[in-house]
């Protein structure tokens, strides 16, 4: 049985149930999802300032407690869909571990990791779908959390199933893209807004042996 991570854009969470389910049907899932624009908006109508560095969001601890309520409430309502197999996890209070990004406030880079709880409910035949919040807590890009778990889990699979259809360069969908050539587009500042954080985690995915896949475009090591 094949061991997948799907990371779902707070988006499309909701509606990626059918998709989910699909996996789940031979393989271990595990979810991870954002709340992106949900936190965005949230935040703008607290009158709290909104800023993004390199795709991650900077949060103060006013920031965290909106942060936590947006990927509660995605949480529901994505498990409401896929159904009675789906559990739902804050990675804080099941042990995802992270190093904190000062400058980001309270942000971290996720750390591999395996918690107990996640193996006990795949053995189960359930889905968990995590919150990508750790230990501090510190928040914690999603992208990178799925890919920290994904390592974590050595899982054979990582997927981004996401509202857009992938690496786009010079107008057109990547399909295939060697680690490499990723981070030098990276290093070289040549992309910018939701797609640096995925690819940036992809890359680390695929580097670490796990074969990664940002809608269309494959990422391999």
């Amino acid at each position: 049985m094949t061991r997948i991570v799907v990371k779902l854009g707070g988006g499309v969470a909701a509606q990626s149930a059918e998709a989910v389910l699909a996996l789940a049907e031979d393989d271990d899932v595990c979810v991870v999802h954002g709340a992106g624009a949900q936190i965005t908006s949230e935040m703008e109508r607290a009158g709290i300032p909104v800023r993004f560095v390199g795709g991650r969001r900077v949060t103060t601890a006013e920031a965290l407690e909106v942060v936590r309520r947006s990927f509660a409430e995605v949480g529901a309502a994505l498990c409401a869909a896929v159904g009675p197999r789906a559990a739902q996890l804050f990675g804080d209070e099941i042990g995802l571990e992270a190093v904190q990004v000062p400058e980001l406030g309270l942000v971290g880079d996720p750390l591999p990791t395996v918690p107990p709880v996640l193996l006990e409910l795949l053995a189960a035949h359930r889905i968990p779908v995590i919150a990508p919040l750790a230990a501090g807590p510190l928040n914690v890009n999603a992208d990178e959390a799925a890919a920290a778990l994904a390592q974590g889990l050595g899982a054979e699979r990582l997927l981004f199933l996401t509202d857009v259809d992938g690496l786009i360069l010079d107008g057109k969908v990547v399909d295939l893209i060697d680690a490499g050539d990723a981070t030098d587009l990276l290093d070289r500042a040549l992309l910018e807004g939701g797609i640096v954080p995925k690819l940036r985690a992809a890359v680390a995915a695929a580097r670490a042996g796990v074969p990664a896949a940002i809608g269309r475009t494959a990422v391999v090591g």
